[in-house]
């Protein structure tokens, strides 16, 4: 009995002490519930400061790179040609194209791109490597787009397209002499390029997604690439279209503006006043397309190729039917083309006629009939092959014809 008695003494001695530590290990005056609250809010404010860091990483995982990984490319056109002309037989291989480039994205929402040619034009040995495309442009709405730099000019369905995409051995006569390739305002071959600013964007979107119609429109210098603007002015340029079903495309274009010379204090400007009407129709390797473009403005003699022809401001002329040599001031041309697949993206059948009148008269007119295979071994080689029928009502003897072959390589 008095063994039990002193053990529940001891018992009643060790309570309070116990309950006085489960206590101090809370906080004081606090209750038995009060103290289980407060563990809970202790773990929970512990489980939240342990959460939020892998809240923050995955926030930041979710954010786009400043930088996406650059991308480098490029390709190669390498040809041959032989021309059938009366006193003026030629033939030769060519290296015409060797270009390379690298393009990415800035934060996910500003697509760039730099293109340089680095070989060395055969023709005319001219200003090689060089610059050929220098670009950003703000892709954030498909509605609303901001280019600026050096790049293409929003003229024409043609111009745009890739050499190889294009599906010929060159681009159409009209579209090469107005819209800035072999330019008849004797521009520089500037490959359908200019520097400036451009706004595009995409309007109407369908049931199935597809957007309905599409405007662009760009403020340049008129120059060219790589050079700076002569006479202050700018050149406005601008294009829309339909789209009504897919694949087809229906626009017009138009072009305001100026290209100059200077020598000495002198300053000429010639104008260029220019519209285009445009219809494509392009599923798969299936095209049609056809574009007439019309030009108002007169130009200089020689074509800039060497810094001293910068400084002629000699006026172009041509002769009419009495032997007089005038100065043309309009000029047109008309291209239509197919481009059938015979064999699912390897073989395809290819035709083409090409109209330029550089006074805007028969009595100049070239015409190109042309005929021709594409053969693709992959996406990333294709061998074309085509044979031209030229008349050329601006020599004694019209008609000859020629042919090309033409090697590509992607990379």
């Amino acid at each position: 009995m008095k063994r039990v008695f002193l053990m529940l003494l001891s018992l009643v001695w060790l309570m309070p002490n116990a309950w006085a530590t489960d206590v101090e290990a809370t906080t004081d005056n606090s209750t038995g519930l009060e103290a289980i609250t407060a563990t809970e809010e202790i773990t929970a404010a512990s489980a939240a400061t342990t959460a939020e860091p892998l809240q923050s990483d995955k926030e930041k995982s979710d954010k786009p790179p400043i930088f996406t990984k650059p991308k480098f490319s490029g390709y190669a056109i390498g040809s041959y040609q032989a021309t059938f002309q009366e006193g003026n037989n030629s033939n030769t291989f060519n290296l015409r194209i060797v270009r390379v480039s690298v393009e990415g994205k800035i934060l996910n929402q500003i697509y760039y791109k730099v293109q340089g040619q680095i070989n060395g034009n055969t023709s005319t040995l001219g200003s090689s490597p060089r610059l050929v495309d220098f670009f950003m442009e703000w892709q954030r709405f498909d509605f609303f787009k901001i280019k600026f730099g050096q790049f293409k000019r929003p003229f024409t369905y043609e111009n745009p397209m890739h050499p190889l995409d294009q599906g010929f051995m060159s681009y159409s006569q009209p579209v090469s002499k107005l819209s800035g390739f072999s330019d008849r305002t004797g521009e520089h071959a500037s490959n359908g390029r200019d520097i400036g600013l451009q706004f595009q964007g995409d309007f109407l979107k369908n049931s199935s997604g597809r957007y309905l119609l599409h405007y662009q429109v760009g403020v340049f210098n008129g120059q060219g690439i790589n050079v700076t603007d002569v006479d202050k002015k700018k050149d406005i340029i601008g294009g829309v279209w339909v789209m009504p079903v897919a694949g087809l495309r229906i626009g017009a274009f138009g072009w305001e503006g100026s290209y100059a010379r200077k020598s000495g204090s002198e300053v000429l400007s010639l104008n260029k006043h220019r519209y285009a009407l445009s219809a494509e129709y392009k599923k798969g390797d299936l095209q049609l397309r056809g574009e007439y473009i019309h030009s108002t403005g007169l130009g200089f003699a020689t074509t800039y190729q060497k810094p001293g022809d910068a400084n002629d401001l000699t006026i172009k002329t041509y002769t009419d039917r009495d032997g007089n040599d005038i100065a043309a001031n309009r000029a047109d041309g008309f291209y239509a083309l197919a481009i059938v697949p015979v064999y699912r993206d390897k073989l395809m059948v290819k035709g083409r006629y090409d109209l330029y009148r550089p006074s805007a008269t028969w009595l100049h007119a070239k015409t190109n009939y042309e005929i021709g295979l594409n053969f693709r071994f992959c996406k990333y080689f294709e061998i074309q092959s085509e044979y031209v029928f030229t008349n050329d009502r601006a020599l004694a003897k019209h008609n000859y014809s020629s042919v090309y072959v033409q090697v590509s390589v992607r990379y």
